[in-house]
């Protein structure tokens, strides 16, 4: 397993290096290494907790922007188990593929999803558009929120953006200005 570490991580790459050797040790199996990897999976933890409890502003953001974070839809199949159907397009233009939304299941209640998405790899960050909404799915969102009051159903909103992007040539035909006035 390939992990992405961060500056201030650095203390926990010698023990991820510790880790993995030891493992590799202990699958030739000659010699018995549990409790070293016991005692190095509880320092790596302890370590952790020390980082993660005095970051700084600036370590925060770093964090908040990690490679390896979790996105939209992976919180999403967290959250239902993967009982979830994805709702599709705007109904004036056409599907906005860096807005997802549609109903799961949360603990047997049907509960209305929408966010952002981003993607994990570069092939699916240009599909999705970066996770930059266009007019057709902020209207799409607003669709889907609807639908949820009409079916008197919660929503959960799950944002991951850098802000509003600059307005492109196509925003004033595609309706970009209609969607960005404020309620």
């Amino acid at each position: 397993m390939s992990v992405t570490l961060l500056d201030f991580e650095k203390p926990l790459e010698e023990l991820h290096d510790q880790l993995e050797k030891a493992r590799q040790i202990a699958e030739k199996g000659k010699v018995n290494v549990d409790d070293v990897i016991k005692d190095l999976e509880s320092k790596i933890e302890r370590t952790r907790k020390d980082l993660y409890s005095n970051l700084s502003p600036w370590q925060r953001v770093q964090l908040s922007r990690h490679p390896d974070r979790p996105y939209t839809m992976d919180y999403i199949q967290a959250i239902t188990g993967g009982d979830f159907v994805e709702l599709f397009g705007d109904r004036q233009v056409k599907d906005d593929k860096a807005m997802i939304g549609g109903f799961g299941s949360v603990q047997g209640k049907s509960v209305m999803f929408v966010g952002q998405q981003k993607g994990n790899n570069t092939k699916m960050r240009q599909y999705r558009n970066f996770g930059m909404p266009n007019p057709e799915g902020y209207r799409k969102a607003l669709r889907l929120f609807k639908l949820a009051e009409k079916f008197n159903k919660p929503i959960v909103t799950l944002i991951d953006t850098r802000g509003l992007s600059r307005i492109r040539s196509g925003g004033k035909r595609s309706g970009r200005s209609d969607c960005e006035k404020p309620v």
